[in-house]
C-alpha cells in the first residue's frame, strides 16, 4: 500500500535527523523579507506599462490588488501559524486537498519564482543600462546572478541580514521620495507642471478607454492594466516559506502579516500619488522607470531650503536608479531563498529527487539552491535572444503562475478550515474573503484573455496537464520502490 504523505515525511525526516533547517530568522527579518519580495520591479519598473494603459487610475488598481493580497496573506498566515513547516504551500495542499494538489502547488510555486527570478535579473540589466548602455543585458544579469547565489549559499542568517538591509534601503528611499515629492508640490519648487491636478487632467482619472474609437475616457484601461498590477504583489506569500526558519513563528508570522500590508499600500498608493502629481502621466513610457524619469525631468529646477538655493541636477536620477537596482537585487535575493526552500520541501515530501534535501554545514539546502539557480539562469539566454521583449514576456507568465498559486491558497484554506475551526490567527472575514479572492482572480484571467494576453492564459491548462503527467510518473516510481 502506498504510504501517506505524513508517513513519507516522517521517513525522510528520520533519515536525516542530523540535518534540519535552523530557526535563524527574527521578526525584523521576516517583515523585511516579505516587504522586500513585493517592493521591486513591479513598483519601480512594472508601473510603466500599467500607467500607459490606465493613466492615474492605476493608483486605484494597486489599492484594490493590495486588499486582495491582504486577504490571501491572512488565509496563508492562519495555516502557517498552526503548522510552521518547510514548503508550506505544498504541505497544506497535500494534507488538506490531496496528493496531486500538493505536488502541483509546490512545483507551480517553484516555477513561479523561477520566472520572477528571471524577471528581476532582466530588470537589473535594464537599470544597469541606464548608466552603461554599452553593457549587454545578459552580461549584467550574469554578474548579479553569480553574486546573489553565492550569498545565499552561506547561511540563512546571512541571507536574512542581506535582505533586511536591501529592503531598508528601498523602504527609506520610498519614504524620502514621498516626503520630498510632497515638499515639491506644496512649495511649488517642482515647477509649473507639478500639481495634484495631474491626477485628473489629460482625460480625467480614467483617461484610457480601450473600447472607444479614440481610446479616451472610461475604465477599460484600468481593467487592461490590472493583470500587470498583480505582478507587483507577488512575493508577499514569502512569509509562508520562512515559517520553518522563523524564530517563534506563532508570534512573528501574525505580526509580520498584519504590518506588511498597510506598509505596502502606503508605499504603493502613496508613492504613485506623488509620482502622478509631479509630472503629467503621458510622459511615462513602458521601457524605463517612471520614478527615475520624473525626477530626471525636474533636474532643471531649483528650490530653497533653509535659505539656500539648491539646484536639482541629474544626480537625483542616478541615486534613484541605484535605489531601484537595489530593489531588484532584493527581490531576486528573496527569490533564490524561496526557490531553494520550496524545492527542499518537495524533496522532503518525495516529490523531488532526494539529493535536493541535502544541507551544508550551515543548514542551507545547497543542492536545491544550485539547481534552482541553474533554471533561473535561462533568463540570461532569454535576454541574449530577445532583450527588447524579455521583461514583458516574463511578467505575463509570472502573473499566470501567481494566479494559480493564489487560487490554490484560497481553496486549500477553505478545506483547512473544515478540519480546524479554532486557530491562533484566524483569517479575515472567512469565508467571504476566500470567495472574493477566487472571483477576483478568475476575473483577472478573463481580462487577460480579452485584452490580448491570451498566450499565458492558454498555457495554464497545458501547464496543469504537464504537472499531472509528472505527478503520475512520480507516483509510479514511488509504487515501484
Amino acid at each position: 500500500m502506498q504510504p501517506t504523505y505524513s508517513n513519507q515525511l516522517k521517513i525522510y525526516m528520520a533519515k536525516s535527523e542530523e540535518q534540519h533547517l535552523k530557526r535563524g530568522l527574527q521578526n525584523r527579518h521576516i517583515q523585511l523579507i516579505a516587504l522586500g519580495g513585493a517592493i521591486g520591479t513591479g513598483l519601480f519598473l512594472g508601473i510603466g506599462p500599467a500607467a500607459v494603459l490606465a493613466g492615474p487610475s492605476v493608483i486605484l488598481g494597486y489599492a484594490l490588488a493590495g486588499v486582495i493580497a491582504f486577504f490571501i496573506m491572512r488565509q496563508l498566515g492562519e495555516m502557517v501559524v498552526e503548522e510552521p513547516v518547510s514548503g508550506s504551500f505544498s504541505h497544506f495542499a497535500y494534507k488538506y486537498w490531496g496528493s496531486f494538489a500538493g505536488f502541483a502547488s509546490g512545483w507551480n510555486y517553484w516555477i513561479l519564482y523561477i520566472l520572477v527570478s528571471m524577471s528581476e535579473l532582466t530588470a537589473i540589466g535594464v537599470y544597469v543600462h541606464f548608466w552603461w548602455p554599452e553593457i549587454p543585458l545578459w552580461a549584467s544579469s550574469c554578474f548579479f546572478f553569480i553574486a546573489i547565489n553565492a550569498l545565499n549559499l552561506t547561511s540563512v542568517k546571512v541571507y536574512g541580514e542581506a535582505e533586511f538591509w536591501f529592503s531598508i534601503v528601498k523602504v527609506v528611499a520610498i519614504i524620502a521620495m514621498i516626503v520630498f515629492g510632497i515638499y515639491l508640490l506644496v512649495s511649488g519648487s517642482g515647477g509649473p507642471q507639478a500639481t495634484v491636478a495631474n491626477l485628473w487632467n489629460d482625460g480625467g482619472f480614467f483617461p484610457k478607454g480601450l473600447m472607444q474609437p479614440d481610446g479616451k475616457g472610461g475604465y477599460q484601461g484600468l481593467l487592461a492594466a490590472i493583470s500587470l498590477i498583480m505582478f507587483s504583489f507577488g512575493g508577499l506569500e514569502l512569509i509562508g516559506i520562512t515559517a520553518a526558519e522563523a524564530d517563534k513563528p506563532e508570534k512573528t508570522i501574525p505580526k509580520a502579516t498584519n504590518q506588511v500590508i498597510y506598509r505596502i499600500l502606503i508605499f504603493y498608493v502613496g508613492a504613485l500619488i506623488i509620482l502622478f502629481s509631479l509630472s503629467p502621466w503621458k510622459g511615462i513610457t513602458t521601457n524605463s522607470s517612471p520614478f527615475v524619469m520624473v525626477f530626471e525631468s525636474l533636474k532643471g529646477f531649483q528650490f530653497t531650503l533653509f535659505g539656500k538655493t539648491i539646484y536639482f541636477t541629474s544626480l537625483i536620477a542616478n541615486v534613484l536608479n541605484l535605489i531601484v537596482l537595489t530593489a531588484a537585487l532584493s527581490v531576486y535575493n528573496s527569490c533564490v531563498y524561496s526557490n531553494s526552500r520550496m524545492l527542499y520541501g518537495l524533496a522532503k515530501q518525495g516529490n523531488a529527487p532526494k539529493f535536493l534535501s541535502q544541507l551544508n554545514k550551515n543548514s542551507v539546502p545547497v543542492m536545491a539552491t544550485i539547481v534552482s539557480g541553474l533554471f533561473a539562469a535561462i533568463c540570461i539566454v532569454v535576454n541574449k535572444l530577445i532583450p527588447e521583449k524579455a521583461l514583458e514576456v516574463l511578467m505575463s507568465l509570472v502573473v499566470s503562475t501567481l494566479i494559480i498559486n493564489w487560487i490554490m491558497i484560497s481553496v486549500v484554506h477553505l478545506k483547512f478550515k473544515k478540519h480546524k475551526t479554532n486557530t491562533k490567527f484566524p483569517s479575515f472575514i472567512y469565508p467571504v474573503s476566500n470567495y472574493i479572492c477566487l472571483v477576483f482572480l478568475t476575473g483577472i484571467l478573463v481580462l487577460m484573455w480579452i485584452t490580448g494576453m491570451k498566450l499565458p492564459v492558454a498555457l495554464m491548462p497545458v501547464w496543469v496537464v504537464f504537472l499531472y503527467i509528472c505527478f503520475l510518473g512520480v507516483k509510479r516510481n514511488k509504487a515501484a520502490a
